[in-house]
């Protein structure tokens, strides 16, 4: 199997999180403190009686306001995604989405302003809202199409580094009159994957699949501790894996049974499998009873 280009991609599901964060948070950040001083430095031009608090406040609520919308945004994203064959579908739910994340983000600010004022004995006027608001969309639309932008690349380009998979041996087409065939005959299925990444390919055999992930017009597969993207949903690929070893655990995973090592019960009725890899799977408690079922007929 090919080496990755990237030592740090193979733990990068480990730590995407955290490094999301981080960055979303550097980059709000610093906007903040330039337009901070940028504010400043217009008010002191203009004449105007304040200083560097007020800047601080105008721009550090807007930009807090604004930083607490960016989960709704990578949620909004992953439910209409921005490719090329998805454009002309989702674009306008992202029209919306941009109304509707102006109106958070103005709503959110000037509630800010107003308890930051407040407690320092001031009085804050926004303004009329709707007037105020037309100029402050006009400025919201354009942070929404960068944020959106920034994800669909950063997606992208994390898709071209952990690599993209695809059915090396589909299931041939069906003839127009096809024989009938015994009713215990399993439907034909894939038996490897073909993997490209980086202008490489590779082969992956099915059952060294540990589990399948949804995610939104993907679905994840994890082989040794690895990612691979495939264009699928969940429910389409489950129907490609020998339902003999691969097992729905969660809405959301399946399961190579082989790979289960530990099944551990939770107060909640759900339960946490690991698997051989060390990684960990959520099992809900409605697919407990299938997973037990499946494992006693291993």
């Amino acid at each position: 199997m090919a080496r990755d280009p990237l030592p740090w991609l193979r733990q990068h599901p480990h730590w995407h999180r955290t490094a999301e964060v981080l960055f979303w948070v550097l980059v709000i950040g610093l906007h903040a403190l330039l337009n901070t001083a940028v504010a400043r430095a217009d008010m002191r031009e203009a004449g105007l009686p304040w200083g560097w608090w007020e800047a601080a406040v105008w721009e550090g609520t807007s930009h807090l306001a604004l930083l607490a919308l960016i989960p709704a945004i990578v949620a909004w994203t992953r439910r209409f995604p921005l490719y090329w064959d998805t454009l002309a579908r989702h674009l306008p739910w992202h029209l919306l989405g941009s109304v509707l994340f102006s109106l958070a983000h103005v709503a959110g600010m000037v509630a800010l302003r107003h308890a930051l004022h407040a407690a320092a004995g001031q009085a804050y006027g926004f303004g009329p809202f709707w007037s105020e608001w037309g100029y402050e969309y006009l400025k919201d639309v354009r942070a929404y199409a960068a944020i959106v932008g920034g994800i669909t690349v950063y997606r992208l380009l994390l898709l071209r580094l952990q690599g993209e998979a695809r059915v090396l041996d589909a299931p041939e087409a069906t003839p127009p009159e096809p024989a009938p065939a015994p009713a215990d005959t399993p439907p034909p299925r894939p038996e490897r994957f073909l993997v490209r990444q980086l202008r490489k390919e590779f082969l992956i055999a099915a059952h060294d699949i540990d589990s399948v992930q949804a995610q939104a017009n993907y679905v994840a597969l994890r082989v040794n501790g690895r990612e691979y993207l495939l264009r699928s949903t969940l429910a389409e690929f489950a129907r490609q894996l020998d339902p003999a070893r691969f097992v729905q655990v969660h809405r959301s995973y399946l399961v190579n049974l082989d790979r289960v090592t530990e099944i551990e019960p939770l107060d909640s009725g759900d339960a946490k499998l690991t698997l051989r890899d060390g990684s960990a799977v959520p099992c809900s408690r409605r697919y407990r009873a299938a997973l037990q079922e499946a494992a006693a007929g291993r």
